[in-house]
């Protein structure tokens, strides 16, 4: 069989001809107008002319299918800036109806949050309940409450502690009042809570440090407990933060407790309230706070003034730092043979981001 070969050139030709022949106006003649004769008609076939239209994504695809990184960042960008514009027409939609109906407009909607989503705890307190308060007459700090015995901290650290945490320590002494600082030189503790009961010490507190950071804090009641583990971060000294007020006055502070809404927070609630005088001198106002979000308790120590009979001005005064409970133990500390009352588990944290424990 012969084969011949042809030029490309030739099929380029006949390609651009066929493409002239498709743009070309046809010509059609049409049955006898209206005066009975046959007229030329021009019919131009138009094509429909297609818009540049933004990539469509299909509903199952997902943005790390993309190979690209730079491509795929520039996608995740945009589809963050389409959802905001989409959010803040719908804002402004609802603002709009909201003005034009005026007093018959719907209640605004609740946004949902972690904490009102939080899942029901059935050991939250009720005000009203009588073993609530039977319990809180009969429990270890029922002789503070009843107004018995006063508060005495002391306040210790971990073995050769660094210059931070001993002005922590020290800052600490000055927001609670009747506290002592006194180095550990190399006691256990064991040997020095029969110390502090002898001498009439109601608390023993004792800031560990990791790294030449305060990161630990040990709080025993004596003389019959409980004892608190917490871990501390965000520590912030007073000169580290801005704009802060002078220095705080000997004056017995306030005492604000929020969001102790369980028995296990009651009663670190309770805790924490125990380490303060019963009556609190308002001429000094101020006001040490202990804020439970998340089962992250925020302290913050601030002094106010009042502007006029509806505003009040706030200055903080420092230290601030976060706790966080890792357990709780019955009775003083006792590492080898306590019984623990409650231990923090990280796979019940990590199996439900809305349970909270305080």
């Amino acid at each position: 069989m012969d084969v011949t070969q042809v030029p490309l050139k030739q099929f380029k030709g006949k390609k651009k001809n066929i493409k002239m022949n498709n743009k070309m106006q046809k010509k059609k003649r049409t049955p006898q107008g209206e005066n009975g004769n046959v007229s030329d008609v021009e019919v131009v076939e138009t094509k429909p002319v297609l818009t540049p239209l933004e990539p469509m994504l299909p509903p199952t695809f997902s943005l790390s299918e993309i190979k690209n990184k730079q491509r795929r960042h520039q996608m995740f960008m945009k589809l963050k800036q389409d959802k905001r514009k989409q959010k803040m027409q719908v804002k402004k939609t609802r603002k709009k109806e909201r003005e034009a109906l005026g007093d018959k407009a719907p209640p605004k909607e609740v946004p949902k949050t972690i904490e009102n989503q939080r899942v029901y705890d059935e050991t939250t307190v009720d005000p009203d309940d009588e073993e609530v308060a039977f319990d809180e007459g009969t429990d270890e700090f029922s002789s503070y409450f009843n107004k018995l015995t006063n508060p005495k901290v002391l306040i210790t650290t971990s073995d050769r502690p660094r210059g931070r945490t001993v002005r922590f320590c020290e800052q600490l002494a000055t927001v609670i009042p009747d506290a002592h600082v006194y180095y550990r030189r190399g006691l256990a503790l064991k040997k020095v809570i029969p110390q502090c009961v002898s001498r009439g010490f109601t608390y023993l507190m004792v800031i560990n440090e990791d790294r030449k950071m305060p990161n630990g804090l040990v709080l025993c009641h004596l003389p019959d407990g409980p004892t608190a583990h917490f871990k501390v971060s965000s520590v912030r000294l007073r000169k580290e933060m801005k704009r802060r007020g002078k220095e705080p006055t000997e004056h017995t502070p306030e005492v604000i407790l929020n969001n102790f809404s369980t028995r296990l927070g009651h009663g670190i609630g309770r805790m924490f309230a125990a380490l303060f005088p019963h009556d609190p001198q308002f001429v000094g106002r101020q006001v040490a706070t202990f804020h439970n979000q998340r089962d992250f308790v925020f302290f913050r120590f601030h002094r106010y003034i009042f502007k006029n009979e509806k505003r009040a001005g706030i200055q903080e005064l420092g230290p601030r730092f976060t706790l966080k409970l890792r357990s709780l133990q019955k009775g003083t500390f006792d590492s080898k043979f306590g019984e623990y009352e409650w231990v923090l588990k990280r796979h019940e944290v990590d199996a439900c981001r809305r349970k909270f424990f305080l």
